[in-house]
């Protein structure tokens, strides 16, 4: 949750992806050429660092000539390579957007306790409260006691203990589809499948809400970028035809299925029938849907024609780590290809282990599945009642939109002093003037803590907070 500016990597995040907006509200193709502006830029900016460089080289000798000690010059030297550190924190403080790392104990699977106070948690992403469960405490266990505390390596190098192939075919039949493969981590996944399915002769069509890391994997492939409007399937259109006899090497449409901060959902039978009417290829992020939304709660696109799904094990599931679903000429290609998958040690044990025994939990959860839902719906309805703003929410993930920065840090304040921990979300994550509290239900939340966290919101809206 949070911002960015200046020469920082997030500030050069959001020139990229501003570039990219704008060629996506535009709805033109640019001369290839200008994809490598962002390059160029960047090659401006060394150069001018350089000559910056270069300038203050030129004073030190100046001072050594003049017989200035050595010393204190080497701290001045020193003191300004962090100067741009000093600069941006100082800005993100003044502009509320400084983060900050904190330490909290959970207690239960919704309660937690931090600096001094208990509060119930409604910002997490253990959706069905798997992450404290006994059988996958059990699961992590047991694959420790059979395999050890580490993977040892790469399983390209060292192999794959049977503990992977066991999940791989499990999900694989879950999802429906020929083949999974187990990977590290979903930041990971997108940033280094990306640039594998791409390259700087193809053109990425991206969900304008995309999550962070789906677009550093695009903007990392070096192909051209366009982002089409949250959930417009008619600018998505435009779009693809547009791009038809103009020698892309392979057109990607890239979306999520359930999006982390809106808690909407992508029309996932008329994605599939644009890529077919296209020939394009099909890639959905189904991180916030696995588990919670589906077939036996396996995701939206389950049993679907998706040409690659994403998905993670950190979320619904309890666990970490992340997969893919696809054929298996797909995931050969990704096995021989992927640097993400090629070059990181797999997975620890125990880790798999508990992911284990989640993929044989959540099928069987759809008591749970049916509460959380319930209790979403009436959450939405009872904050719209009240005035609040949660956009177009129709999952477990319940955006309350406040607008500006310091509201959004006031308000999410109020509420840890009153017993409930929810964060907000702030510029660069969302957009300017769309700060919000990002609320996440469980299945271990209660009527009661639903019903406590309401009377909160009706204080606060009320002013008698």
């Amino acid at each position: 949750s949070n911002a960015r500016a200046g020469r920082s990597p997030d500030g050069l995040f959001q020139r990229a992806a501003g570039r990219v907006r704008d060629r996506a509200d535009s709805e033109a193709f640019k001369p290839r050429g200008t994809q490598r502006a962002a390059v160029v830029d960047q090659a401006g900016q060394g150069r001018r660092a350089g000559l910056t460089a270069a300038s203050r080289e030129t004073t030190f000798r100046a001072r050594r000539r003049k017989g200035w000690g050595e010393s204190p010059l080497q701290e001045d030297t020193v003191a300004d390579k962090l100067d741009f550190v000093e600069a941006e924190l100082a800005r993100r403080k003044v502009s509320h957007q400084l983060r900050r790392l904190r330490s909290v104990t959970p207690v239960s699977g919704v309660e937690v306790r931090a600096e001094g106070r208990s509060m119930v948690n409604f910002c997490s992403n253990d959706y069905l409260g798997l992450a404290s469960h006994p059988q996958v405490k059990a699961g992590a266990a047991r694959f420790l006691e059979a395999y050890g505390a580490g993977a040892a390596a790469s399983r390209l190098s060292g192999g794959s203990h049977p503990g992977f192939e066991r999940v791989e075919e499990r999900l694989a039949h879950l999802k429906g589809v020929e083949k999974s493969l187990v990977l590290n981590s979903g930041f990971q996944a997108n940033v280094s499948l990306l640039p594998v399915l791409a390259d700087r002769h193809s053109l990425i069509l991206a969900d304008h809400s995309n999550h962070h890391s789906l677009i550093q994997g695009a903007l990392g492939s070096m192909a051209r970028v366009q982002r089409y409007r949250h959930g417009d399937i008619e600018h998505l259109r435009r779009l693809l035809d547009r791009s038809r006899g103009r020698g892309f090497s392979r057109v990607l449409i890239v979306t999520e299925s359930v999006f982390s901060m809106e808690g909407d959902r992508s029309n996932v039978d008329e994605l599939i029938q644009l890529a077919t009417d296209f020939q394009a290829l099909l890639i959905v992020d189904e991180a916030h849907a696995t588990g919670v939304l589906g077939p036996r709660g396996m995701g939206l696109t389950c049993g679907k024609a998706v040409d690659l799904v994403i998905g993670t094990f950190g979320k619904a599931c309890g666990g970490f780590g992340a997969y893919i679903a696809c054929s298996g000429r797909l995931r050969e290609y990704i096995v021989n290809c992927c640097p993400g998958f090629i070059y990181s040690t797999a997975l620890p044990p125990a880790v798999l282990g508990a992911v284990d025994a989640a993929l044989e939990l959540v099928p069987r959860m759809e008591k749970e599945r049916e509460k959380l839902h319930e209790k979403a719906e009436f959450l939405r309805r009872s904050l719209r009642e009240l005035g609040w703003s949660t956009g177009n929410s129709t999952t477990q993930i319940v955006p309350l939109i406040v607008g500006d920065e310091k509201g959004a840090m006031a308000l999410s304040s109020w509420l840890e002093e009153n017993g409930v921990l929810a964060i907000a979300i702030r510029p660069p994550t969302v957009e300017r003037g769309k700060a919000r509290i990002r609320l996440g239900l469980s299945a271990m939340h209660t009527w009661e803590h639903i019903e406590h966290l309401v009377g909160l919101l009706r204080r606060w809206r009320e002013g008698t907070g």
